[in-house]
């Protein structure tokens, strides 16, 4: 008989108390313990059981949860006697930073302040039992929704020592999804100062506390020492590239293998590799992506089930202002190519909008990709902590389609304007391309920027190429999509390269309307047109044989919310002469 899957289910007492579908990960709790690190930060996709194992180890290790040997005798953990002894005998801290979402500082420093006023409620006996006097009870009384930023920043210590002297053991303290509010903070602006309240914060709670026995900590990204970590130098980091707990998150493959065997689809194992394999941590190259396979053991068809959970803001805000040379490579995972970079998994945000190589590390931190292999270590830029050279690729099926879903998306296209974009460019139609892509940059334009127009960030340029190129992506099964390439004697915008010779090629430039040089968008739009002409960005397309009346070109001129749209065949500008015509 199959267990019932619990779908987002993520309190491991639950799971273990309905016999509910689990795989066995309890031998995390005794590798972690037996490596001994003081604090220890673990970065893991969204999704990948990181707080059922942060809930799982509260069980194991909380003096709440003495005697319950229920939970755990009928895995690995409990095989050994040293761990059934240890079972339920450490005073321990449980904390996440998951709901920490906000759009300004204020609130995310209310949302941890609230998040504290509950973790001290639930030690409430330290008060009811007249265990707390004088100062330490004076100081549990100011913990509160509106506590100053010292008392915020010394709470867990605080914590810790009482439950340490009212215990006689020094405490764990677990924090799931440390980054949230971090990454919160970046998106919408206050980075700075949520940085510095939770440098203090975790400084307190993992570096000078004298009562803790061990930090556990999860995330997605490892933020840099530089930024909140800087006092921390008892930071383990376990991220992507790390040997140690490569499967204690996500399915390996023979797990996957028992689990379709209980299930009846032992005959999906190649489908279900295809779409939700390719993960790889430290030595281990074969990870399935646990949310996906516990969905697919449910509904029993093959979807995007993980990358539809949620998106990823940071990512898309990095993609979308990116330069030229991420566009390009974007473009390349999405025809199933790979690349090499020379790549740090540490985040340092405050140089994120100046490092345009950051993308892959979020990327990667992300689970969008994966090492398919090491390049190159070069041991003497181990000793000076640079980066190793690796290649990405996309990491599965799911995740193509996934990226480009998440590209359409980050552009605001509403479906309607895009089907009938599409429509009216196949059928070579300017007009009707002009008026819906006029609707929906109007619109698009106010979700980037709430004044109104684009910001001196995001030039122009870059987010009308991305509305167009996000437009244009479910037509990859017709055409070859390329941009900001080499042709002629520059650089083409973009260029859709057809598959069959019985369609057209397609060209697009872009240009900004300038005043001094231009009366109207139709004069913007004549010289982009004429600037394809002149630099030969067909070049590529003739080399192939493709023939002028072949190839269409468009320009695409705007100012601000306004845009034009026009244009035609090649063949047709040529003969007709560049001059006279333009």
């Amino acid at each position: 008989m199959t267990r019932t899957i619990a779908l987002g289910e993520q309190d491991f007492g639950k799971i273990i108390e309905n016999d509910y579908f689990y795989i066995d990960k309890t031998d995390f709790i005794k590798e972690w313990w037996e490596n001994g690190d003081t604090v220890t930060l673990i970065t893991r996709p969204r999704r990948f059981g990181k707080t059922l194992t942060m809930k799982m180890a509260e069980q194991f290790f909380s003096i709440r949860y003495a005697g319950r040997s229920d939970l755990f005798e009928r895995f690995t953990v409990w095989h050994e006697e040293t761990y059934q002894k240890l079972q339920g005998t450490y005073p321990v801290i449980f904390l996440s930073f998951a709901a920490i979402k906000a759009d300004r500082y204020e609130m995310a420093k209310k949302k941890i302040c609230q998040l504290i006023v509950n973790l001290y409620q639930d030690h409430d006996f330290l008060v009811k039992s007249g265990f707390l006097q004088g100062e330490d009870l004076a100081f549990y009384q100011r913990i509160s929704v509106s506590m100053d930023r010292a008392d915020l920043e010394n709470s867990l210590c605080q914590l810790s020592r009482y439950l340490r002297r009212y215990y006689g053991k020094k405490v764990i303290l677990l924090l799931d999804e440390y980054d949230t509010p971090m990454q919160e903070a970046y998106t919408k602006g206050f980075w700075d100062e949520l940085a510095e309240l939770m440098r203090g914060l975790l400084n307190s709670a993992f570096k000078t506390n004298t009562d803790l026995e061990r930090g556990l900590m999860t995330g997605i990204t490892r933020v840099s020492k530089e930024s909140i970590f800087s006092d921390l130098n008892n930071l383990e980091a376990v991220t992507t590239t790390s040997s140690k707990y490569a499967t204690a998150f996500g399915f390996t493959e023979e797990e996957v293998i028992e689990a379709l065997e209980e299930f009846g689809l032992q005959d999906q194992s190649d489908g279900v590799k295809r779409w939700y394999d390719g993960f790889r941590y430290g030595n281990c190259s074969s990870i399935y992506n646990p949310w996906s396979i516990t969905q697919f053991l449910d509904k029993r068809e093959f979807k995007p089930y993980w990358a539809n959970t949620s998106s990823n803001a940071l990512v898309g805000k990095l993609i979308r202002e990116s330069d030229r040379d991420i566009k390009i490579a974007v473009e390349d995972l999405i025809e199933g190519k790979s690349f090499r970079i020379a790549l740090d998994e540490q985040i340092v945000f405050h140089e994120l909008d100046n490092n345009p190589d950051a993308v892959w590390s979020l990327l990667l931190a992300s689970g969008y990709l994966k090492i398919a292999s090491i390049c190159s270590v070069n041991k003497e830029y181990e000793l000076l902590e640079e980066p190793a050279e690796y290649e990405l690729t996309l990491t599965n099926h799911e995740i193509v389609l996934a990226f480009q879903k998440m590209i359409r998306g980050w552009f605001g296209v509403c479906k309607s304007s895009y089907n009938d974009f599409i429509r009216s460019l196949l059928h070579n139609d300017p007009d009707g391309m002009n008026e819906y892509l006029s609707r929906v940059a109007f619109a698009a334009v106010g979700s980037f920027d709430s004044a109104g127009k684009l910001s001196e960030q995001m030039q122009p340029e870059k987010f009308y190429h991305g509305l167009v190129l996000g437009m244009i992506l479910d037509l990859r099964n017709k055409y070859v999509l390329t941009s900001n390439r080499e042709s002629g004697f520059g650089r083409y915008d973009i260029l859709l390269e057809p598959r069959s010779i019985a369609d057209d090629a397609i060209l697009f430039e872009f240009k900004v309307f300038h005043a001094k040089k231009e009366k109207s968008l139709e004069d913007t739009v004549r010289a982009a047109i004429k600037q394809v002409i002149d630099k030969k960005y067909a070049a590529v397309l003739q080399e192939k044989g493709v023939p002028m009346e072949k190839i269409r070109v468009y320009g695409v001129a705007f100012k601000g919310k306004e845009v034009l749209v026009d244009g035609g065949y090649l063949g047709e500008f040529e003969r007709e002469s560049c001059v006279s015509r333009l």
